[in-house]
């Protein structure tokens, strides 16, 4: 169901095995279900929770651009396997210091793991598939990639809340354990063809960021394409990771049967993934991350009169939206990119914008939930989302239509 026909070239077929590896053991962050009950059972309240979640993505804005930059300067693998290698750091901390300090030193260092391998490794599948010709086949690879990361939360999800209850660091415990397998899987990936270190010191990598936002400013399209992808990333991250859980619990849903949902929501989500090209095809990627996106939105609204089971479909519907809409939006990317010597940094810029719109907004999440307001906060996100996508969406429409103009008018 989940599979790719590959080309019969050898060295292709290996590193999307590798890739679909790589992104299968260091996506599966068992302890995503629980980590919210966790802490609270630890003694951590909602300010100090939320507080955590605010100060991460804060964070990885601030790191998202150096790490990009050592992607595109010191190769793409190297920020994978280093990556993983944080990873399997972080989720030790929790395991030997349950308290404060110890979830904001994990975040943190979750935050480095992430910005380390966000830009590259869409950017390494992006270019290694290009430089073998099969540039064709980036968009169902990099959406069967990101289902197959989602197959083994459905497995183990649906038990993490037994396994919290006979060990409760044990979700970290196998989270670390997965990380390890993706530092080993990320130092067996091949090289891209022809790729060179670019020649240079120090400052040549610094040099790189004006690169980046030089390139940012010629194309008023591909800066366009992040803001839409913004809308996307907040809505997914703080429904699915920061919002879940306090919404199954004004639901009266049992903490026994969150991981139970949410791999249900994780099945929907993995087979729309392997899907993105249905939608694409029939009106387009930057129309259908338009259309995904306001029906996510939506799909939160409804939430708020629903009981507990029509609140789960919404949820699965949300899914369904979230995986098609993410391997579109990064061929989007990737494709209005205009220097590819700048693509790692480029795709974290995106990045950063995604995580300083959800720090502010896991810090109103945090305020709301204090005060008891979650609904009002769902109503809000829903109509501040589908208000804004319109107004892009004319934005978008007079920038092609300029695009259009200006290549009509070159003899």
């Amino acid at each position: 169901m989940l599979g790719l026909r590959v080309p019969a070239t050898p060295e292709v077929a290996r590193a999307v095995r590798l890739t679909y590896g790589f992104q299968f053991f260091f996506g599966l962050l068992l302890w995503i279900p629980i980590f919210y009950e966790y802490q609270k059972q630890l003694g951590l309240s909602d300010a100090e929770i939320f507080g955590i979640q605010s100060i991460y993505y804060i964070a990885f804005c601030l790191m998202e651009i150096p790490t990009g930059m050592v992607a595109d300067r010191f190769d793409y693998r190297t920020s994978l396997w280093l990556g993983a290698s944080v990873l399997v750091v972080a989720n030790m901390v929790p395991v030997f210091a349950g308290n404060y300090t110890g979830f904001l030193i994990h975040f943190l260092l979750i935050a480095l793991a992430r910005s380390l391998i966000s830009g590259a490794q869409s950017a390494y599948l992006y270019e290694y598939l290009n430089a073998h010709n099969a540039g064709h086949l980036y968009l169902k690879v990099e959406g069967v990639g990101r289902s197959y990361s989602l197959v083994g939360k459905i497995v183990y999800w649906p038990v993490i809340g037994l396994l919290m209850q006979w060990n409760m660091p044990s979700p970290y415990w196998l989270t670390a354990i997965n990380a390890a397998i993706a530092v080993v899987l990320a130092l067996k990936l091949p090289p891209i063809p022809g790729w060179e270190r670019p020649a240079g010191k120090t400052s040549k990598l610094l040099a790189g960021v004006g690169g980046a936002f030089g390139a940012l400013r010629k194309s008023r399209w591909l800066l366009l394409l992040m803001i839409q992808g913004i809308a996307m990333f907040t809505l997914v991250r703080i429904l699915q990771v920061n919002l879940f859980q306090p919404v199954l619990e004004s639901k009266h849903v049992s903490v026994n049967w969150y991981g139970s949902v949410l791999a249900a929501m994780t099945i929907f989500e993995a087979v729309a993934a392997a899907r993105p090209h249905w939608l694409s095809k029939k009106i387009g990627p930057a129309k259908s991350v338009f259309l995904l996106t306001v029906v996510m939105a939506l799909s939160i609204g409804f939430v708020v009169p629903s009981g507990g089971v029509v609140t789960i479909v919404l949820l699965c519907l949300f899914s369904v939206t979230a995986g098609m809409s993410f391997p579109i939006q990064k061929k989007l990317l990737n494709d209005a990119i205009p220097d590819s010597r700048y693509r790692a940094t480029l795709l974290s810029m995106e990045s950063i914008m995604d995580r300083a719109v959800c720090a502010v907004v896991a810090v109103a999440l945090g305020a709301y939930l204090a005060g008891g307001r979650l609904n009002e906060f769902l109503v809000l996100s829903s109509a501040v989302t589908v208000i804004l996508m319109a107004l892009l969406a004319g934005l978008l429409i007079a920038v092609r239509t300029t695009r259009r103009r200006r290549a009509q008018l070159v003899p």
